[in-house]
């Protein structure tokens, strides 16, 4: 009888434990449904106070076009023939015919990037107007616009990556604003690394304007020497920096075609010396500066380089350029490279 009482005993109290493990299932699995319902009603609130953010998001891609139309291979060639021949007055007349083709094919890397280069262009060798308006800084919004237009439609191409870059340094600049200059410096070491032997010299074309003693400009030399290094797949003896020796590696193929001339920069390696040229001026080196000037002279197209004299003027007055390079106005006779008025057609122009 003993043995039966406790038995039952036993099995009230296990029967009492299984009923409030119950319990406390139902009440989770309650609280757990209630949950699941608030967080349900609480995204169809976000989803009806958000549903132009999911508009956007649902937006289907801009996609590249497969093929060019007629219109905008005319256009290239008007682009190519304004470009090469140094026509700054025709840019405008350049620009309305590629703008048209690029609002038939709103989706061609191509036309963008080239109505890009053109207010690039009109910006950089802005000192040939006889008057500078204020509104030439929109030339910089305009271009930094069709070229990230450029890079959207195709990112393989680091050279517009490079200028993309650069435009969005200066719009930082032009508008104060160093979040926005940051984030270019990154884009630019970024383009770097997709195409050094391009955009070292674009990275530090860009910088060559900053103040000689500031770290982005002595940054911006120090890309020079680096892309001569990759570009000779050795290191360059900056005591006695001759070129000479390297002619003999000249290339029009692969990633090493970007350190030698090619139709579309005819004189590419002289504008290339030239502007380091300068940059060492400005430096204070005007001693090493002479004898890269002087490496412009090996290329077999110098002979038809339309800026020899100013070259030749650079190693004369490469002393007395020191100071004017660095002066806060410099002068008709002595401004950078990237603020003269052959800042794009010293590599460029035929």
């Amino acid at each position: 009888m003993i043995g039966a009482q406790e038995s039952a005993v036993g099995s009230r109290l296990i029967f009492r434990q299984f009923i409030r493990g119950h319990e406390k299932k139902d009440q989770h699995d309650t609280l757990l449904v209630i949950a699941i319902i608030l967080i349900i009603a609480a995204l169809g609130i976000v989803a009806l106070t958000n549903t132009d953010r999911i508009a956007i998001l649902l937006a289907p891609k801009k996609q590249a076009a497969k093929s060019r139309s007629e219109n905008a291979k005319k256009a290239d060639e008007l682009f190519w023939q304004t470009f090469h021949r140094g026509e700054y007055e025709n840019i405008q007349r350049s620009l309305d015919v590629l703008t048209a083709a690029y609002l038939e094919t709103p989706n061609d890397a191509v036309t963008a990037a080239h109505i890009a280069w053109l207010h690039n262009w009109r910006i950089a060798e802005r000192i040939r107007m006889n008057s500078v308006p204020a509104t030439i800084t929109d030339d910089t919004v305009v271009a930094r616009r069709y070229f990230q237009e450029a890079v959207r439609l195709d990112p393989s191409d680091a050279r517009t990556r490079g200028f993309l870059a650069g435009h969005t340094v200066n719009e930082g600049a032009i508008h104060k604003d160093e979040k926005l200059t940051r984030e270019g410096y990154y884009m630019l070491l970024d383009a770097i690394k997709a195409w050094p032997e391009f955009n070292l010299f674009t990275a530090g074309f860009v910088m060559s304007r900053l103040p000689a003693d500031s770290p982005r400009f002595r940054e911006a030399l120090e890309w020079q020497w680096r892309a001569l290094d990759i570009c000779v797949d050795g290191k360059i003896d900056r005591a006695n920096p001759d070129y000479a020796k390297y002619m003999s590696l000249e290339t029009r193929e692969g990633p090493k075609r970007a350190c030698w001339n090619s139709w579309i920069a005819p004189h590419n390696l002289e504008g290339f010396f030239l502007n380091m040229g300068d940059m060492l001026v400005k430096s204070g080196d005007w001693q090493t500066a002479q004898k890269i000037y002087a490496n412009a002279k090996h290329m077999k197209e110098y002979p038809t380089w339309k800026y020899q004299a100013v070259l030749d003027e650079r190693i004369r007055q490469a002393q007395a350029n020191v100071a004017l390079f660095n002066a806060p106005n410099e002068t008709a006779n002595a401004r950078i490279m990237i603020n003269s008025e052959f800042s794009c057609m010293a590599c460029h122009l035929e």
